[in-house]
């Protein structure tokens, strides 16, 4: 987005990452377009509600290797612990426990999965739990939590928790399967796919396409592998496990049986579907997702969309028409359209509807009485004198242009 947008950040005074390993490189670029943008690198699974550790990137960006997931919010509780639950020295790896404020009860109606992940905390107060995260981390010299890897096959992928087991459930659920293994793949920079591996069961032949169907069927559109492979046999190692470091590289077939673009507004898309799934050349019938394309790159491919022919699609019309042929179609229908007219406000009605957020709070309000529970409480520190008319003025401002501030 700095790249290729840079006006996108006019304004913008800190960026916030989270929800996967932040590349060096993608803030490097970041804070080298826009030198007054900070970049904050925030950590924390949902299951500790948002975030459980935050670090602030300072200038020059000399890192080495990961970025690192900083130190403990404030009322929050970070261990780096062994096998028996023994605190680690700093520099030597160990699981990542979280505790303290905001963390969740567990998992509804999951009472297995909830007593393997919230345990009893021993270094905090009686009664307490803590989560185990499945994250290995080590300390710092300098007291901030750097970020090795996982502990066991849960992953995470552009902001989704997956369980690798499941995927491979899925495929061996198939009648042409043998055996399966999936594994997260970062053959070019930046960009993780999931690869699944096969071996056909016995008399049985592989077709990818009803496999990829199969899957797409029984498991979440991120879920689904970008890329599937086909082996005599999964590589394993002298302790009969998978040897994932002997797994090869997908290959990308470059030969289709797709038509070749028939117009310039064909050939303009073949060209962008290429280039962000990072192929020499499409056809207009190559199917986006089946090419190795997912939604992150399906929201670059519909700007960039948008930005060559001034129309207004959205990434669901991409999931619809995921060849050129198709989105060609939609190109065409939308060109005619008129610019989005400009927004203005309507006649505030007697009785407002709630949203369906607001319908919720209200029913748990209902059910459980007055709580607390949705606040989020915020202190800040002001320095200096207070002008408090020119405080108050602008609280009343906000709350009198925005109807959510004001509303009960």
């Amino acid at each position: 987005m700095a790249e290729e947008v840079p006006e996108a950040f006019a304004g913008v005074r800190e960026v916030w990452a989270g929800g996967d390993v932040v590349p060096p490189e993608a803030v490097r670029r970041v804070m080298d377009r826009c030198p007054d943008v900070t970049v904050v690198n925030g950590y924390g699974p949902t299951e500790t509600t948002t975030f459980a550790a935050t670090h602030r990137i300072h200038r020059p960006l000399d890192y080495t290797g990961a970025i690192p997931i900083g130190e403990p919010l404030d009322n929050h509780r970070l261990y780096v612990l062994d096998e028996g639950l023994r605190l680690v020295p700093a520099g030597t790896p160990g699981e990542l426990y979280i505790a303290g404020a905001g963390l969740a009860r567990g998992y509804l109606g999951r009472p297995g999965m909830t007593a393997d992940r919230f345990v009893a905390d021993p270094y905090g107060p009686s009664g307490t739990r803590m989560y185990r995260t499945g994250d290995l981390v080590r300390w710092s010299p300098e007291g901030s939590l750097e970020y090795l890897g996982r502990a066991d096959q849960q992953v995470k992928l552009r902001g989704f928790r997956i369980e690798l087991g499941e995927i491979e459930s899925a495929l061996a659920a198939h009648a042409s399967v043998g055996q399966a293994t999936v594994v997260v793949r970062e053959d070019r920079p930046g960009d993780k796919r999931l690869t699944a591996y096969l071996v056909a069961a016995e008399g049985a032949r592989i077709d990818v396409a009803e496999l990829r169907g199969h899957v797409a069927d029984a498991l979440p559109e991120y879920m689904v592998p970008s890329a599937f492979v086909v082996l005599d046999e999964i590589p394993l190692t002298t302790n009969g496990k998978v040897d994932r470091r002997a797994l090869p590289a997908p290959q990308v077939s470059h030969a289709t049986n797709g038509r070749a673009p028939r117009t310039p507004q064909e050939e303009v898309l073949c060209g962008l579907f290429a280039a962000v799934l990072g192929l020499p050349s499409v056809t207009i019938d190559d199917h986006f997702f089946h090419r190795g394309g997912h939604s992150v790159l399906g929201t670059r491919l519909i700007s960039r969309i948008r930005r060559a022919f001034g129309v207004q699609l959205g990434v669901k019309d991409l999931f619809r028409n995921p060849t050129v042929l198709a989105l060609s179609e939609c190109v065409t229908a939308g060109s005619g359209e008129l610019p989005r007219p400009a927004l203005v406000p309507e006649e505030r009605p007697e009785i407002i509807p709630l949203s369906s957020a607001q319908q919720r709070l209200w029913f748990l309000d209902q059910m459980e009485g007055p709580s607390a529970t949705y606040n989020i409480p915020l202190a800040l520190r002001l320095k200096g004198p207070v002008d408090h008319q020119a405080l108050r003025l602008a609280l009343t401002d906000l709350t009198t242009r925005h109807e959510g501030l004001r509303t009960v």
